[in-house]
């Protein structure tokens, strides 16, 4: 062994003592004052034997609030089916074709439709499967343990998403009716073909950083990529199913009769006829982040459904405000796409979201104080789960009581498939708000339309809707 060799083996046992030795671990002097703590009385003892054999859930549960549900609502929108996103994180998808049926039901005043999402999600998954592949190929420079590229990586795909994915989605591929497309086993449950294309495409993403660090450029690596998402394509087309390119559909009225004769479609051509023309341009998106200026708009860099789509892009806003658009939207007869952290203080089997619903804090002898900035900044909270915004209940001064919501857990659960929250829930735990542009006060629309501050994916909030 040579003398640097030594060197270098006694550097390192004296840092590794060093660590060891280092304060900020817990010690034994620690350890005893945190357990001279721990001593419990009956009370606390027959406490203890209580938690550990039931749900906290239970135990916390405050029997004050737990009464019978006031479900009237002085402003509601038009009822319609209940959804099911069964064992799949299309909560977005769900959320966005309610809107759209609902506006199609609207125009018409008495035909309905029912979208299929299974359609418009295998284009999702081609779509999010070619943005992984390109933005790979984009930052084949960088280190594999680069920031931006370990984001394509970690999240090769994904259900999850925003209206802006059904906004470019539609716009593109057309939209057909569940008839013609219906439900298969792996879109109702996602998880193990979402895996498998994951790992596909983790390894066609190191195929292609190699080609490009080899020099391969332009030509050779769309021909690549082009064989990849062939691959790509046949996955999704067993699991899912194969997109119909033309159909024969007779819409029908709300007792289920088809009304006049059945005429062929193609998928775009029926978008034409049901939504009438592109989405896109047609709303703004908002957001209630404290951490951030109010009235400035800000993009997520990377957060699209397609690489020649649109980012997420919001304004964000105060909760007044907001529920200010959102009441004159629903009086119009309006429903939209909201999303929430919906599992906090979620009563499930009542279909009821309240701050009061469990006490926590009393049961546990603590308290959990942090603000809505705080809860998102730590990552405590955000945005989990897109529902149609679809009722409101108002005071004699025009203010908020509770709100409602058409959820896609299946028409069994809850209030007849919604959820009913509280105003002081609604402010806590509602994130995002799509309005359309025409109940849009001047002043926000001036704010969306600035140039917008560029944000990342990484960011707490920004996690798609699932």
């Amino acid at each position: 062994m040579n003398r640097k060799t030594v060197l270098s083996l006694v550097v390192c046992m004296a840092l590794s003592a060093h660590a060891q030795d280092k304060n900020g671990g817990i010690s034994e002097s620690m350890l005893r004052e945190i357990q001279k703590e721990q001593k419990l009385n009956s009370t606390e003892r027959a406490l203890q034997n209580a938690i550990a054999g039931n749900s906290i859930d239970d135990l916390t549960r405050n029997h004050a609030n737990s009464g019978a549900l006031d479900t009237y609502f002085s402003v509601e929108t038009k009822k319609q089916s209940i959804t099911d996103q069964k064992q799949s994180g299309r909560c977005w998808m769900f959320s966005g074709m309610n809107v759209l049926r609902s506006n199609f039901q609207q125009r018409t005043d008495s035909l309905t439709v029912d979208f299929s999402q299974a359609y418009l999600f295998f284009w999702d998954q081609l779509e999010k499967a070619n943005l992984m592949l390109q933005g790979v190929i984009d930052c084949a420079d960088k280190p594999i343990d680069d920031l931006r590229v370990q984001f394509f990586f970690h999240y090769p795909i994904n259900d999850g998403g925003t209206f802006c994915g059904v906004a470019d989605l539609a716009d593109k591929y057309g939209l057909v009716p569940s008839e013609v497309m219906p439900e298969s086993y792996a879109s109702d449950n996602t998880a193990r073909a979402r895996a498998l294309i994951a790992s596909k495409l983790r390894e066609y993403g190191l195929q292609l950083r190699e080609m490009v660090q080899k020099g391969k450029k332009g030509a050779s690596l769309e021909k690549a990529k082009t064989r990849m998402l062939s691959q790509i394509y046949r996955m999704l087309q067993y699991t899912i199913g194969e997109p119909p390119t033309k159909f024969t559909y007779a819409f029908k009225n709300a007792n289920g009769k088809a009304v006049g004769e059945a005429k062929e479609y193609t998928p775009k051509s029926f978008f034409k006829e049901v939504v009438g023309s592109p989405i896109n341009g047609t709303f703004i998106m908002v957001m209630n982040d404290p951490r951030r200026d109010y009235y400035k708009t800000y993009e997520v860099e990377f957060d699209r459904h397609t690489y020649d789509g649109h980012n997420w892009k919001y304004v964000n806003l105060p909760m007044d405000d907001i529920e200010q658009m959102a009441i004159a939207a629903l009086k119009d007869g309006q429903k939209m796409y909201s999303s929430y952290d919906v599992g906090k203080f979620l009563d499930r089997k009542r279909g009821y979201a309240d701050t009061k619903n469990f006490d926590y804090g009393s049961l546990f002898g603590t308290t959990f104080g942090m603000s809505k900035a705080d809860r998102i900044a730590t990552f405590d909270s955000g945005s989990t789960h897109a529902m149609t915004l679809t009722a409101v209940d108002l005071d004699a001064k025009n203010k908020a009581r509770k709100w409602k919501v058409e959820n896609s857990w299946g028409a069994a659960w809850g209030q007849s498939g919604c959820l009913i929250m509280t105003d002081r829930w609604f402010r806590e735990f509602m994130f995002r708000l799509v309005v359309p542009n025409k109940y849009v006060p001047e002043k926000i629309m001036k704010a969306y339309n600035t140039a917008p501050v560029m944000v990342m994916p990484e960011d707490p909030l920004f996690l798609p809707d699932e």
